[in-house]
């Protein structure tokens, strides 16, 4: 196991304005000041990595040759850092609430009745494959948003059917088991178009409407990340409060609706025969870590450009803290709009949105908008809304990769940083073009149940017994002391060793016994899609493994040996310091 990042910023930590360090072989005493020139690479702080020697050496002194082989190989310059505390902060609030925030937690609460950095970075993959495609989606409707009449009302356009039937027109209209609303008709024939896929065996064609749509979107991408957290921690003053101001827009316009109380009602009313099922944990607990975003790292990456003595434990609490009510208050959204929707079609709210996930939105709450007075209006600014919470989620996921390539390749991509983003950028686009085919909503489906949720708690979980274990909770402590001040109590250590490993493994079983089944509108996906669906998790998460075997083989000594020096904490004189981001994830 490698050393930490925090080791590293502590070491530098200490070694600034040319104090004595310690005696831990990475810097020595008299390091020169950036404008010194030095013969052996510098670190990313601008201060010349070497073993430790004594006090009496010379610091103009060329570094003898035998010494600079333990030179840590990594870029020249000043580490970039963040231009105000407000950028760092807004990009972890705009990181954690998304567009999950939105349709996941009041979509929980409906149905309830209420070597790892690789891994991570083929698990970011994955999410960029499929989340974008879901903005893409919202730039869509947005864009045919711009319209006296919003397409999604009526049943008279050339990809209706005979089963659209449009119970607000006023007219006496008779809601059947077999009827289909304009709004849902305009998400699944006309901007996804699934009629022309006959399901995961048979996709499709791509639809070049979506797909200038995604393009259009990574644009904007990597315009707002390519010169790095400078550009991006401005990006986010706008994709980070921009979606609060909406939201409070549509809190008001929902509770002034028809029907408002029914939804609210069915929304705080508590089912407690719902706490006896595990289902019920076990999707709370998918919910706030996928909200706050522990074990992608991202959080490390962001963090990464902070002054060593930030207050992380402030960051974190505040973070979690506007997560939590974003996801309370964005229920009170959606239910006060379903509450309507039950009030208009006379049933219960428990049957007015049936489907999970991303229909809530599209179909759902697109209708109840388009059948409200100046719908236009706030269709404009409810779909706008949806890109803005998706744009800042993915800046900061793709941030987490290209912060940890960097670290770990500062001798090749260092200086061509906007290159190395624009490759990234185009590989994501082309990984998510299997989801802009006819049938790619499946493809979607798929990949949010099985490519990033189960093999995310994997290797959350990796990373817990990884630091709290064998680097030590009380190292780890004696870490937080060093950036904060304190020591974390008694509380969190319990919480770090033993509660959150236990709870990410109860969940990861729970979902090995019982695997989803799949079903997205009248489509089961078939039993072959399991199998697949498994090896798409594993494949992101097979590296961690595969790490482990070549570290066992290329160590030196006995089995015994072998162990035990793999699951010891490196020093930091025994790997470059580019490669301690990476390793540290």
């Amino acid at each position: 196991m490698e050393t930490t990042a925090l080791n590293s910023q502590k070491e530098l930590s200490a070694c600034k304005d040319k104090e004595d360090c310690q005696e831990n072989g990475v810097l020595q005493q008299g390091v020169p000041v950036p404008e010194d020139k030095v013969e052996a690479g510098q670190i990313s702080s601008g201060y010349s990595a070497v073993p430790s020697s004594g006090a009496g050496d010379d610091p103009q002194h060329s570094i003898p040759a035998a010494t600079t082989a333990l030179v840590a190989e990594v870029h020249q310059g000043e580490r970039e850092a963040w231009g105000k505390k407000m950028d760092f902060l807004l990009s972890v609030i705009g990181y954690a609430v998304d567009l999950g925030n939105v349709w996941r937690f009041p979509y929980i609460c409906y149905q309830n009745g209420g070597g790892i950095g690789y891994a991570i970075c083929i698990i970011a993959f994955y999410i960029a494959s499929y989340y974008n495609t879901i903005m893409a989606w919202a730039l869509y409707y947005l864009i045919s948003s711009f319209t006296d009449q919003l397409p999604w009302t009526s049943c008279k356009n050339s990809w209706n059917t005979g089963n659209c039937t449009n119970y607000f027109s006023g007219d006496n209209i008779t809601w059947t088991p077999h009827s289909t609303s304009p709004a849902e008709e305009f998400y699944m024939r006309h901007v996804l178009q699934l009629h022309r896929s006959n399901g995961l065996q048979d996709l499709g064609g791509i639809s070049w409407q979506l797909t200038l749509c995604i393009m259009l979107i990574f644009a904007v991408i990597y315009f707002s990340i390519w010169k790095g957290v400078k550009t991006s921690g401005k990006v986010v003053w706008v994709t980070a409060t921009f979606p609060y101001i909406i939201l409070s827009v549509l809190l008001v316009r929902g509770a002034t609706l028809p029907g408002a109380w029914r939804g609210v009602l069915f929304y705080l009313k508590p089912n407690w025969q719902k706490l006896l099922e595990t289902g019920v944990w076990v999707d709370a607990a998918a919910q706030i870590f996928f909200s706050l975003g522990p074990g992608f790292g991202v959080l490390l990456a962001f963090a990464s450009y902070n002054k060593f003595n930030n207050n992380c434990y402030q960051d974190a609490l505040v973070t979690s803290v506007v997560n939590c009510m974003t996801s309370f208050v964005s229920g009170f959204v959606i239910f006060t709009v379903l509450g309507y929707m039950a009030e208009m079609r006379n049933e219960d709210v428990s049957e007015v949105a049936k489907d999970a996930g991303p229909s809530l939105l599209f179909i759902t709450y697109a209708e109840a908008i388009a059948n409200m007075p100046a719908s236009t209006f706030f269709a404009i600014i409810f779909f706008l809304m949806l890109i803005t919470l998706g744009l800042d989620s993915t800046f900061a996921g793709l941030e987490g990769v290209i912060t940890a390539v960097l670290d770990e390749f500062p001798h090749i991509w260092s200086k061509r940083r906007e290159w190395f983003v624009l490759c990234v950028v185009i590989t994501c686009f082309f990984g998510s073009l299997v989801t802009l085919t006819f049938g790619g909503a499946y493809v979607v489906k798929l990949l949010e149940e099985y490519a990033t949720g189960p093999a995310v708690l994997t290797v959350a979980l990796i990373e817990a017994v990884a630091v709290y274990w064998f680097y030590g909770i009380t190292q780890f402590c004696s870490d937080v002391k060093e950036m904060l001040g304190f020591s974390p109590g008694w509380f969190w250590r319990i919480c770090w060793v033993a509660i959150s490993p236990l709870f990410l493994l109860f969940i990861i079983c729970s979902f090995l016994m019982s695997p989803p089944q799949l079903r997205l509108f009248q489509y089961n996906y078939p039993q072959w899609s399991i199998i697949l669906g498994y090896c798409i998790g594993t494949s992101s998460f097979i590296c961690i493994p595969t790490y482990i075997t070549y570290r066992l083989v290329t160590t030196p000594g006995t089995f015994k040996e072998r162990i035990i020096r793999g699951i010891t904490p490196e020093t930091a004189t025994e790997i470059p310091y580019g490669d301690i981001h990476l390793n540290a994830i």
